[in-house]
């Protein structure tokens, strides 16, 4: 994708657009050659309105002042092609949804003249009607001649919106033809090298210790009245809608967002209310924003994976020779794919900087573990080498809290669920005595979803 777009250039064979060798040396050269891209860390500027950020770089000017007039008519027209013109050009990116910026990213990209769209992992932060409403636009832009290159994990996307596909594994191709004549099982053995392991109920203890107490809080403004007891050796899932609360719930008890009334326990520590004091009871967040809360991108492999807990000498000088020994084990323990410690964390795969941050959680040796979306926009073979780290955890005897909006993600690995809705959080029930439609239905209809159910033929 980066080669393509002019980022990163190639050391080998050969790339042609209509026909003609292409070889762009800058993104701007792969921009005016038609070729627009979408990363999945989008690049919009939070402070600058949709219509700044649409014309970023590429301000019409006239007798050298801004073309505020040419700004508004084209950014409106740019809008109109995706059908959001319910957008105003004149709103902060944050202020916006996570959907809506997602189409300004897309509006910026197409500004202009591209035959070429480039989206990865487009709907990773999207609720599946936005997804949904995002799908109708790709499918109008290709009727209208647009080609579109769509990256993705979620096979069931790959499945329903494209025409042919294409496989990577390591960097090679596996696998590649016409959507129509393969499954998403099959997908799934060519992403990961082998065949899926159905997953079983697990078989094990859960401790009558609880290590964590969450009772009755309330956040500004989520969550809304949330009561959990964690015990040792358990893993709780809590699952719901984009929005619901989940990610709220989770930096409330971490003490990344303020709590005004209720109470968090870790062990026998009342109250921690920064996450310094939580990480010194014990307790751990994985953020499910990698790239602006859970790492620092520029900082090296190594540095990322101690920085909670650096190895010391007397007199306070750090231990590299440990540093370096911990990144080492925990690169081996996680399977993470580095050409060595010191290299700079943002330059990983998305799969590999997740590792990355659970190492240091697992590092820093908390016993309380919780995991904000912890797959989210990684690749499956990155995902299986989560889950299985996960139950072994919880075999080890920690306590894990893991939130999700992928309802199959929580069915396979948690032993009880529960599921927000508008901030509350349900009850927790056995992962065996659940299923998708009902969760759906507390995601959609909280505590109307037993009156839905119970309707239902």
């Amino acid at each position: 994708m980066k080669t393509m777009s002019g980022a990163l250039q190639t050391d080998a064979g050969s790339m042609t657009l209509r026909d003609e060798t292409f070889a762009p040396s800058a993104p701007s050269q792969a921009r005016n050659a038609g070729v627009a891209t979408v990363y999945q860390e989008l690049s919009l500027a939070p402070h600058l309105t949709v219509a700044e950020s649409l014309f970023l770089g590429r301000e019409p000017t006239r007798f050298g002042w801004l073309d505020t007039s040419t700004i508004e008519a084209e950014g409106t027209i740019a809008l109109a092609r995706l059908d959001r013109t319910d957008i105003p050009l004149d709103a902060r990116i944050l202020d916006l949804s996570i959907a809506d910026r997602q189409i300004v990213e897309i509006a910026r990209a197409l500004h202009g003249r591209a035959d070429l769209l480039i989206l990865d992992e487009p709907t990773s932060s999207l609720t599946g009607e936005d997804a949904s409403q995002l799908f109708d636009v790709l499918r109008r832009l290709r009727d209208e001649g647009l080609a579109i290159l769509y990256i993705s994990h979620f096979l069931e996307e790959i499945i329903d919106l494209t025409d042919r596909y294409t496989v990577l594994r390591d960097g090679e191709v596996t696998g590649h033809g016409a959507t129509s004549d393969i499954d998403a099982t099959r997908l799934a053995t060519l992403m990961v090298g082998r065949p899926l392991q159905k997953r079983t109920a697990r078989d094990h203890t859960i401790s009558d210790d609880a290590l964590l107490h969450v009772d009755a809080i309330h956040g500004s403004p989520l969550p809304i009245d949330a009561s959990i007891e964690l015990h040792r050796g358990e893993i709780l899932g809590i699952g719901g809608l984009v929005g619901s609360g989940r990610s709220e719930l989770v930096r409330a008890i971490f003490g990344l967002d303020p709590v005004t009334s209720g109470s968090v326990r870790i062990l026998d520590v009342s109250g921690p209310s920064t996450p310094a004091a939580c990480l010194d009871a014990g307790l751990g967040l994985l953020s499910e924003d990698r790239s602006r809360e859970g790492l620092a991108l520029n900082l090296s492999v190594a540095d990322n994976l101690v920085m909670s807990r650096w190895p010391t000498r007397r007199r306070g000088w750090l231990d590299l020779l440990e540093r370096d020994r911990s990144t080492n084990h925990w690169i081996d323990e996680l399977g993470i794919r580095t050409p060595s410690t010191g290299m700079h964390v943002g330059s990983l795969s998305g799969g590999n900087q997740q590792k990355v941050a659970l190492a240091r959680l697992l590092h820093h040796d908390v016993d309380v573990l919780l995991l904000d979306e912890p797959t989210r926009g990684i690749d499956i073979a990155s995902k299986e080498t989560i889950y299985a780290c996960i139950e072994k955890l919880a075999e080890a005897g920690k306590a894990i809290l893991v939130t999700s909006s992928h309802l199959p993600e929580l069915l396979s690995v948690c032993d009880r669920i529960a599921m927000m809705h508008r901030g509350k959080l349900g009850p927790f029930q056995p992962a065996t005595q659940r299923d998708e439609h009902e969760m759906i239905l507390e995601a959609t209809l909280g505590d109307q979803a037993d009156d839905r159910s119970a309707e239902a033929p």
